[in-house]
């Protein structure tokens, strides 16, 4: 049965796209269209997605984006990912310009105002967990929580073809906890890339001893009286950021998403796509597109 099931490809858009811009930005190839326009980054977004199509073999995908720099958790706290530098001019442009160029490919697209493309990977896999295997391709850590039976994580490594896989397994032989005690680890460490600082003095080591021994967050502050001192007045120093960097950690999964599979299924890549990419300045696609295509 398990072999009949469906395998849906979750691309992290704006993951593969910054990471495709800045492999090429540092020395210069910017790849500028007819317009002068940069492409670099859009043309490493589609050639990775390509590839990860032709290595996970996947029966259909969905593309991620984030919609803008605010979210729903800067609300919670201003700071989250306020201290983060402005994007390049060169890549700019290349947002919109990666989204169109998806669409065009015939991938289907999902960004919504205020949610980060993480709620909407978590809110697909809590949709199709029990129906699909699913692998999601990123670079982002905060997935781990996500990771299940039928969940996988290829982490970017190198190139357009190599990746650190992640699944459940893996996770909790490495780390001696489940994916979803991540979120109660990373309340006591923050994550200083999206700028919320945890409970101060509180490192990796101490927050994985923490959950292995308690279990979570509200676990540890039961047995508060259980701690050694100096975890003790960390933790009742920063009591407040601790239950709102957990906030702020977990990924919302509750987004409904009434689109059938069936329009995740993915589009074969035709000589006539091949030409429109080309005709659009994306000439680095063409090629990829029809080195991969089995058709």
């Amino acid at each position: 049965m398990n072999e009949t099931k469906p395998h849906i490809l979750l691309i992290d858009g704006m993951a593969l796209l910054f990471r495709s811009f800045f492999a090429t930005a540092h020395s210069g190839q910017f790849f500028r269209n007819a317009n002068d326009i940069p492409t670099n980054g859009v043309q490493g977004f589609a050639r990775h997605t390509m590839s990860a199509i032709s290595i996970f073999q996947p029966t259909h995908m969905a593309v991620c984006w984030d919609m803008g720099a605010k979210t729903f958790r800067n609300e919670l706290f201003a700071d989250y990912k306020a201290h983060r530098p402005a994007p390049a001019p060169e890549l700019v442009p290349q947002f919109d310009m990666a989204r169109e160029v998806s669409e065009t490919l015939g991938w289907k697209n999902y960004g919504i105002p205020n949610m980060e493309a993480d709620d909407l990977i978590g809110s697909m896999i809590k949709t199709w967990k029990n129906e699909a295997k699913l692998t999601i391709v990123s670079g982002d850590k905060d997935l781990l929580q996500l990771l299940g039976p039928d969940v996988s994580i290829a982490f970017t490594k190198k190139g357009y073809t190599q990746y650190d896989e992640y699944n459940e397994a893996r996770f909790i032989e490495e780390y001696g906890i489940t994916p979803a005690q991540f979120i109660d680890m990373k309340a006591f460490t923050g994550d200083s890339s999206d700028g919320y600082p945890g409970v101060k003095g509180i490192g990796p080591k101490t927050a994985l001893k923490l959950i292995q021994q308690y279990g979570s967050v509200d676990g540890v502050l039961a047995a508060r009286e259980e701690l050694t001192a100096g975890v003790r007045k960390k933790i009742d120093a920063d009591g407040e950021m601790l239950m709102l960097s957990r906030e702020l950690a977990t990924i919302h999964c509750e987004l409904t998403l009434d689109d059938p599979l069936e329009q995740l299924i993915i589009p074969e890549f035709t000589e006539d796509r091949a030409r429109l990419m080309n005709q659009q300045g994306y000439s680095l696609i063409a090629r990829q597109g029809l080195s991969v295509s089995p058709f």
